[in-house]
């Protein structure tokens, strides 16, 4: 039976060792590392849930009812099931996901990654089925100092914004009053099918109308959703001034934005440079905007956008602004790795090399004898 070599055992338990503490050593020297415009994305983070805090103030001062099982945040930004002013079917789990303040730093990074400058203009399209973003993108808006011109359409689909006395031209007109942004809607629509409210009862449809008039918005009441399109184009032109307007923001299923519900699906969410050539059914706001090279930023399909930016869907409790990947990322230490990955090569040279030389010097050892010299038996 052949005899196991055990001399090399202490060096591979040195490895070993080595190896060990090498990894502790990486794994130990991770280091948080700051998303670009961290002080942006963080401002607007708490703007955005110190909106939220104002709104659910309020509703709780009138005593409105929260929902503890739909709301589990108590946010009092999650709407009843149906409403006369609701327009269509909502997802509870994307409204949910859409409380929580930190998507304000993703409307910042989008907005800077289309290269956007104080006071510039950007074109606002709003429905009342998302109050949460639409708090984020106004958040995100008045931090990097732009210029809204926003458009509304007032119906919500469930768990919306879809309390006929507290729309969100109401939330709007409470947030303006309470400085904590500088922003109203310039006109709205009653929104739903044709975006006159198709599909509500003449009930919900009048509500929508006095939530209008209270607020002392302009009402859009054209009769053809292609006339609101055109008159919507012609509003951000005209309160553009003159001046190019830099991105279009659409949030939700607005049909003048969108032209078709076909389209919200076929748009890609998130920031479009340009949008894929289609057959659009009908070409809405957002696809008029993007022919004249304004970048797009459509926020339709929530739950995908959060999985893209790594935001959690449903969380209990609400993160605290300034959490998750958006804003800090947990990296490797470079110098660090090196470190380790140099010295345990190093020591795998010169473990190389002892055992080369040592074998050299074997060979070198053993005498080699002349033939006429070995014994013959």
């Amino acid at each position: 039976m052949a005899s196991v070599n055990t001399s090399s055992y202490p060096v591979l338990g040195v490895f070993a060792v080595a190896a060990v503490l090498a990894f502790l050593a990486v794994e130990n020297s991770k280091l948080d590392v700051k998303q670009k415009w961290y002080g942006e994305k963080l401002e607007a983070a708490k703007r955005a849930k110190a909106a939220q805090q104002c709104i659910k103030d309020h509703r709780l001062e009138r005593g409105v009812f929260v929902d503890e099982v739909n709301d589990p945040n108590e946010t009092a930004l999650i709407g009843q099931d149906l409403t006369p002013i609701t327009t269509d079917r909502g997802d509870i789990d994307a409204k949910l996901a859409s409380t929580n303040p930190n998507f304000a730093g993703v409307v910042v990074e989008l907005l800077r990654q289309i290269g956007v400058k104080e006071k510039d203009h950007v074109a606002v399209a709003m429905t009342g089925s998302f109050p949460a973003i639409n708090i984020a993108v106004l958040s995100a808006l008045e931090t990097l100092k732009l210029i809204p011109i926003v458009i509304t359409s007032v119906g919500a689909s469930n768990w919306g914004a879809n309390d006929p006395q507290f729309t969100w031209l109401d939330m709007e007109r409470l947030l303006e009053n309470k400085n904590i942004f500088h922003t109203r809607s310039i006109a709205a629509s009653i929104g739903g099918g044709g975006d006159v409210g198709r599909g509500l009862s003449p009930e919900g449809r009048g509500m929508i109308l006095q939530a209008i008039k209270r607020n002392n918005v302009d009402l859009l009441d054209q009769e053809h959703v292609e006339e609101s399109i055109d008159r919507r184009l012609e509003l951000y032109e005209k309160h553009s001034k003159g001046r190019p307007i830099k991105a279009y923001i659409n949030i939700g299923g607005g049909i003048a934005s969108l032209g078709t519900v076909v389209n919200g699906e076929i748009i890609p969410s998130g920031l479009s440079k340009q949008l894929p050539v289609k057959n659009y059914p009908v070409r809405g706001v957002i696809i008029e905007m993007a022919k004249r090279g304004i970048p797009i930023i459509h926020f339709y399909n929530i739950r995908q956008m959060w999985k893209d930016y790594e935001l959690p869907i449903d969380p209990v409790p609400l993160p605290e602004p300034g959490s998750g990947g958006i804003f800090v990322r947990v990296k490797y230490n470079v110098l660090v790795t090196w470190i380790a990955v140099a010295a345990l090569s190093g020591m795998i040279l010169i473990a190389w090399y002892i055992d080369r030389r040592k074998h050299r010097l074997g060979t070198e050892a053993v005498p080699v004898l002349r033939p006429e010299l070995r014994h013959e038996p």
